[in-house]
């Protein structure tokens, strides 16, 4: 392995592109995943919300997504990705299937978050006369914040994975550069340094995660 030889301004780019990737999927994945996980426990039973067809209804789709491997979604909602957005190669292309994969497993993570509350928080908030938006803002998703933001640093290591699979269909990012070069032309050295640096990236997330949950569970 000859890594002077190393064209380190298209593993920069490379690197970029997988940071893209895996942040613009966990904002989708946030705005999507949280909503849906607050909903799947509202709506669970003896909630607020109560409802059986809404939830096993909810909760059949998210198994069904999270039960298909990644590498097989990617394939199968190509054409749903060209009219989302307008590609299925690059970074842009790669949007919407980690969209897919992601909010899903963070919505489950959610409504667990939110099981393990205290009920007292929720026959308190009741007690006083609060209805749901009110209990859920003002209540559950404080309550919730440190359990919350722990799912999403897991959510978000998840991701990180993810994107290095879409370049097996040209997805872009490290996945795609260690496909092209580093086992389609065999050199080895850009397999290792793709490798290092997702190892890097995942430490990195777990590390700020870990402050962040540490700094919020002393609050």
């Amino acid at each position: 392995m000859n890594f002077s030889n190393l064209d380190w301004a298209l593993i920069g780019e490379a690197t970029i592109d997988t940071l893209l990737m895996t942040g613009i999927s966990l904002g989708f994945t946030a705005i999507i995943g949280l909503p849906l996980g607050v909903l799947l426990f509202l709506t669970s039973r003896k909630q607020m919300l109560d409802n059986a067809w809404v939830y096993q209804t909810l909760s059949l789709i998210v198994n069904i997504l999270r039960s298909v491997p990644f590498l097989i979604l990617l394939i199968v909602i190509i054409p749903l990705t060209r009219i989302l957005a307008g590609t299925s190669l690059g970074v842009q292309g790669a949007i919407p299937p980690l969209v897919l994969s992601a909010a899903p497993f963070f919505a489950r993570l959610v409504e667990n978050v939110l099981r393990e509350l205290d009920p007292g928080v929720n026959e308190a908030c009741r007690a006083m006369g609060a209805n749901s938006r009110q209990t859920v803002l003002l209540a559950l998703l404080p309550e919730a914040t440190t359990g919350i933001v722990a799912a999403l640093i897991v959510t978000a290591i998840a991701l990180v994975g993810y994107s290095a699979m879409s370049g097996v269909i040209g997805g872009g990012g490290l996945g795609d550069l260690a496909l092209r070069f580093g086992y389609q032309r065999y050199q080895t050295d850009v397999m290792v340094v793709t490798v290092a640096i997702l190892v890097v990236l995942v430490q990195l997330l777990q590390v700020f995660g870990d402050a962040m949950v540490a700094r919020l569970s002393r609050k």
